[in-house]
Formats: structure tokens, sequence, C-alpha cells
């Protein structure tokens, strides 16, 4: 089973791939958009990335992503022709689906947390559940491949550039951690903190997973960071199990996702296909029940947690 994993992992990576080479097939022969080159190379190195990552050396790697940097800083890589949608037939189709739409997202969570369970562990569980969850609404919608693979584009595209920030993010988490960021928030925080102040520490750790994610936009970038520099010293070092407190810490750093800009995926975009006048109502929105989960997850993570 451990050497399946891994394997089954790299199947979801190089699908992931496929899919964004493309897009890149499609911004290539797209005429009407004047950085079709540009936006076309963006999607194609990004694809060799995920299908080839693992093999091929890092500094390869490396200088790719620093090509598709360079495209982004030059806004080479714009939204393209999309499939067209027909007003009438989505009308159709959602007055005949109604609330059934909302069932292949309640089933996609539902099979990856009960995948997570297994032997298989919740990375794979996440990929057989998106599969499982795409066959169901494609029949739930009566949608033909030639459909899915239009959608696809069209949600690749319209992410744009936004959509790789998770996981540079989280990588830039690991330099950080590797540069010693980690340790100097430590000592920094050791002369506020408390010694042996649990609450203290727990208000540390979960404010401070809350202000690095709105500074990082990502909490898997602050948790390595913040975990290492708070979270090990003031909460697990006195008695704090880290399971619970790990688990708490890094969705009280969602509460920071939130409420930063920097989180363009989730708030700049939404704005952005929503038209939205203000560009920040989506993070206005948020913010008062982000400040609630916060005060909440104080609360369990002390009384859990010890």
């Amino acid at each position: 089973m451990e050497k399946l994993i891994p394997n089954i992992l790299e199947f979801f990576y190089i699908l992931i791939g496929l899919f964004s080479i493309m897009t890149s097939v499609r911004a290539f022969r797209d005429t009407t958009n004047k950085a079709r080159i540009g936006t076309g190379l963006f999607w194609l190195i990004l694809g060799v990335i995920f299908a080839a990552g693992n093999f091929m050396p890092y500094m390869v790697s490396g200088i790719l992503l620093a090509v598709i940097g360079v495209l982004t800083l030059f806004k080479q890589v714009k939204i393209g022709k999309l499939a067209e949608l027909s007003e009438k037939e989505g009308e159709e189709s959602a007055k005949r689906i109604g609330s059934w739409v909302f069932f292949p997202s309640v089933l996609l969570a539902a099979v990856a947390v009960g995948m997570s369970y297994t032997p298989l562990g919740g990375q794979v569980g996440i990929g057989i559940a998106s599969i499982v969850a795409l066959i169901v609404a494609m029949i739930i919608t009566r949608a033909t491949p030639k459909t899915a693979l239009d959608d696809t584009d069209r949600m690749f595209q319209s992410v744009g550039t936004t959509g790789i920030l998770p996981q540079l993010l989280a990588a830039l988490g690991v330099i950080f951690n590797a540069a010693g960021v980690g340790d100097v928030i430590s000592g920094a925080i050791s002369g506020f903190v408390p010694e042996g102040n649990r609450l203290v520490g727990v208000i540390a750790y979960c404010l401070g997973m809350m202000i690095f994610t709105m500074v990082m936009g990502n909490g898997f970038a602050a948790f390595t960071v913040i975990t290492a520099g708070i979270g090990v010293p003031f909460v697990m070092a006195q008695g704090g199990d880290p399971v619970v407190a790990g688990t708490l810490a890094m969705t009280a750093g969602f509460c920071g996702t939130l409420l930063t800009p920097m989180a363009a995926n989730f708030n700049a975009l939404p704005a952005a296909l929503l038209e939205m006048k203000d560009t920040n109502g989506v993070i206005k929105a948020q913010a008062p029940m982000a400040f609630v989960m916060i005060a909440i997850h104080i609360v369990l993570m002390y009384f859990l947690a010890f």
C-alpha cells in the first residue's frame, strides 16, 4: 500500500497536467486572443510541470516556473475564447435539476472524508472523490464528455494564474521555515508570552496563524512557520496534543484567508468574475464570520488540546 499511494497521486498529477496542456492547445489555436502565445506557453509549461515534475531535474522545474512567472509579470496570460453557453439551455437545465446541482459537491466532500479513514489516506481520497463527483455531475446534468472538457478549460482560464498560488505559497512556507523565520518569530514571541501560560500560548498560536495567513495569502504557507515558531514551543511543549492543536491551527489560518486580498483565488477572483464594484466586497462580507470563528478556535484548542 505504501508503494501504491505515490503511484496513484502521480496519476492525479499527470491528469491535471494533461488538462492544462489541453487548455494550452486551445489557447494556441485561439486567434481572437492577442496574448495567445503567452497564454498557451503558460498552460503548456504548467502542464509539463504537473505531469512530468517528478521525472525531471529540480533545476529544470525551477527554470520553467521562472518562465511562467515572467509571462505573468508582463501580462501575457489572458482569458481567451471560451465555449459558448446557451442561456436558454442553462435556464432549462436549472429548472430540471433544481437543488440536485449541489449534490456532486456534497458527495465529493463525503467521499473524501470517508476515504481519509482508509489506508489510502486523504490525499488519494480527494482525487478519487473528484472523479466520482464528476461522473455523478455528468449523469445529473446529462453532460457529454465534450462539455466536461469545455468546462474544465473554462475553469482553468477563469481562475488563471491565481490557480498556482496555493502550491507556490506552500513552497514559500517551507523555504521560510528552512531559513529560520520560525526561530525568529519564536524569539520575538517569547518576550510577550509568559512561560507556561497555556491560554496565552493558544491565543498566540491561533492569532499568529490567522495574521501570517493574511500576509502570505495561504494557510499552508503559514502553518510550517507559525507551528515551528509558536505552536511547538508555546502549545505542544506545554502538553498540547499535536494532532488536535495542529488541526485547529490550520483551520484558524483559514480564518485569515477570509480576510486578505492575498488569497486571490478565494477573494479577488470571485469579485472579478461577479464584476463587483467593490473589489473587497467578498472580504467585507466574510469578516464578521472570520472573527467569530477565530474566537471559537481559541476556545476549542484550549479545551481540547490539553
